[in-house]
């Protein structure tokens, strides 16, 4: 049986609809997953990159392009009182309940279902821990350095934004990306030649200073 890592952040509007498109994509095929959470502002800062929302026209098309996504999948999503937000205190709380898809999408529902809340109201917060209720303290120092050596860990893998899905090595980013990740679950012929690496390795013309 494969074994794919999902990584992501709560942050995300991506990560939200991957993860709930992700058994359909691969329905039938053999596979368990491994979801993993992941400072995303870490992964733009380590890559030189910027967020989607910190670019205003962009921030304006990821929301218009995710609600379109979602109402053509017929998935709630209901965008958060404020965004972008501090993500910490929800990938905390999933690593100190031991990260599975029941708590990740306990925690993908309290910021793309809750009707437009805060997701960094304090009460609000407090009742998701208490549903939860984690094994470890999510505030403990333990846990801050499970966070940062996850951000590390995922950095070494070439994982460089989320949602990202790693099977066998390769880096599959995206939501658009679930019928690739499909296809190499099946064992596709594309991913079993040249192809995958030759397709990876085109030099660039110039480099932006």
């Amino acid at each position: 049986m494969k074994r794919i890592t999902f990584w992501f952040d709560p942050i995300s509007p991506f990560a939200y609809l991957a993860f709930e498109r992700l058994p359909q994509a691969l329905e039938g095929l053999s596979h368990e997953v491994s979801y993993r959470p992941v400072l995303f502002a870490g992964l733009l800062q380590h890559w030189g990159q910027k967020g989607p929302a910190e670019i205003e026209p962009k921030r304006a098309w990821t929301f218009r392009h995710v609600h379109w996504m979602a109402q053509q999948h017929g998935i709630p999503l209901h965008t958060p009182a404020v965004h972008p937000f501090n993500p910490l205190p929800l990938l905390r709380l999933a690593l100190a309940c031991g990260p599975n898809r029941r708590v990740a999408e306990a925690l993908f529902h309290f910021v793309w279902r809750s009707g437009g809340a805060d997701p960094t109201d304090a009460a609000r917060l407090a009742e998701l821990t208490r549903q939860l209720a984690p094994a470890r303290d999510p505030n403990g120092d333990e846990v801050k350095r499970e966070l940062r050596a996850a951000g590390e860990e995922a950095i070494a893998a070439g994982v460089f934004g989320v949602p990202s899905m790693v099977l066998d090595g390769r880096v599959f980013w995206g939501v658009d990306a679930l019928p690739m990740l499909a296809g190499a679950l099946r064992g596709d012929a594309w991913f079993g030649g040249p192809a995958w690496d030759a397709a990876g390795t085109a030099p660039p013309a110039q480099h932006r200073r």
